[in-house]
């Protein structure tokens, strides 16, 4: 395959920010745009910029988003002290309203969602179901591939900020007591370009999963 155009979301996060710069500093990747809410302080040549202020509202954005091979989608937040309603409509219903966008408009598109470790649409915890509910409804779309990245703990690449000092001991101590359930960021971006360049025989890819496909 010919170097490949990638959209990503959740770059002002830890895991989109770690994904992000993994792509910029791949030769297979071409071009990359940033779908964010806000404005990212970051500078490449590879490197576009696409401010969506609402992920629900992204048909108005649609002549930007025409001509990629990819999308990664990293765009999250975390269930703790929410309403399943307001989880619902951050975690699935803008996640949907980009990914049914896209397959539209690119029918040759790999969509990568980076779902969570024990995700399970019947699951007993809230985020459980509503990331399962979305990794289904996202399988259903007709893309040439779309996978759903179960990465659990991760650690940053060099040079990202958006890692909370909170998490850095945490993440320190769990590597080195447990590096089977740890990945770095690394792996995870060579992992996702690698799902559209070659491909995977799983949609739902576990820790094991993400390390192999890095490979």
């Amino acid at each position: 395959m010919n170097k490949i155009k990638v959209i990503i979301t959740g770059a002002t996060g830890m895991v989109g920010e770690g994904v992000l710069l993994h792509c910029l500093q791949t030769e297979s990747v071409a071009e990359v745009l940033m779908l964010n809410r806000r404005p990212f302080g970051v500078r490449h040549p590879k490197l576009k910029e696409l401010i969506v202020p609402n992920f629900l509202e992204i048909e108005r954005y649609k002549d930007s988003l025409i001509g990629y091979d990819a999308c990664f989608f990293c765009a999250g937040i975390s269930s703790v002290g929410m309403s399943e309603a307001d989880y619902t409509r951050i975690t699935y219903e803008t996640t949907l309203a980009v990914a049914a966008l896209l397959a539209r408009l690119n029918e040759t598109m790999v969509f990568n969602y980076v779902s969570g470790a024990l995700t399970d649409a019947k699951g007993k915890q809230m985020w459980q179901r509503v990331k399962g509910r979305t990794e289904n409804e996202l399988m259903q779309l007709p893309f040439r591939g779309q996978y759903n990245f179960r990465p659990g703990v991760m650690t940053p690449v060099g040079g990202q900020k958006n890692v909370r000092w909170f998490f850095k001991p945490f993440i320190w101590i769990f590597r080195t007591l447990s590096p089977s359930q740890t990945l770095s960021l690394h792996e995870v971006g060579e992992a996702m370009v690698h799902a559209v360049t070659r491909g995977y025989h799983k949609q739902v890819l576990e820790i094991s999963d993400v390390r192999q496909l890095a490979k």
